[in-house]
């Protein structure tokens, strides 16, 4: 799945709904796209892949710390013009695993560095989790149906407005895969 593509299709987006025709489909498009945009931002960073090698310039934090965009494989992997070769530097997370799952890209490199260094890699993921794809179908569905739902009101109960919210499940679904900073002094 190329960087930018949305992460669930329109076909399973349109089972979810239940809907068999062609008339809603740029609707749901962008629902999608929409949908899968708003999961990078939330999780601050993008889970698709580039297949070729990429240049990007990064600023180290320390002498010892440079943070990266992920990236999924150690192939064409370059820092500063020279080929990674095991030893010169440490990729985190350590073997691809976080929490005790694997498939994780690197994002961090240990190693010398001063000011700005420029990465050659194949950015993103090799996979994309699937709940990210669950939660991007969710979302995507929402999005769509916000439709129905003018100034945010879905209906009127004998209680008053129902008012639609953010997504508890969805949050539960994406909130191990937020990339955080955290400073270091």
């Amino acid at each position: 799945m190329p960087i930018g593509d949305p992460y669930g299709s329109l076909e399973e987006l349109k089972e979810r709904l239940n809907i068999v025709d062609t008339d809603d489909d740029a609707a749901l498009n962008g629902a999608l796209a929409a949908a899968s945009r708003a999961v990078n931002q939330f999780c601050g960073r993008q889970f698709q892949r580039t297949d070729t090698a990429e240049a990007r310039t990064f600023q180290a934090l320390s002498t010892g710390l440079l943070l990266v965009d992920d990236f999924h494989t150690t192939d064409d992997l370059s820092i500063d013009g020279t080929a990674f070769a095991d030893g010169d530097f440490a990729l985190e997370p350590l073997g691809g695993v976080v929490d005790g799952e694997p498939g994780w890209p690197f994002w961090r490199i240990r190693g010398g560095f001063s000011g700005r260094v420029e990465v050659t890699a194949r950015w993103g993921w090799a996979a994309v989790p699937a709940s990210i794809t669950e939660a991007a179908l969710v979302t995507a569905a929402e999005v769509f149906k916000l439709g129905d739902a003018p100034f945010g009101i879905q209906g009127v109960a004998d209680m008053g407005f129902i008012r639609l919210r953010e997504n508890h499940r969805v949050s539960q679904l994406l909130a191990p895969y937020q990339r955080r900073v955290v400073a270091v002094a």
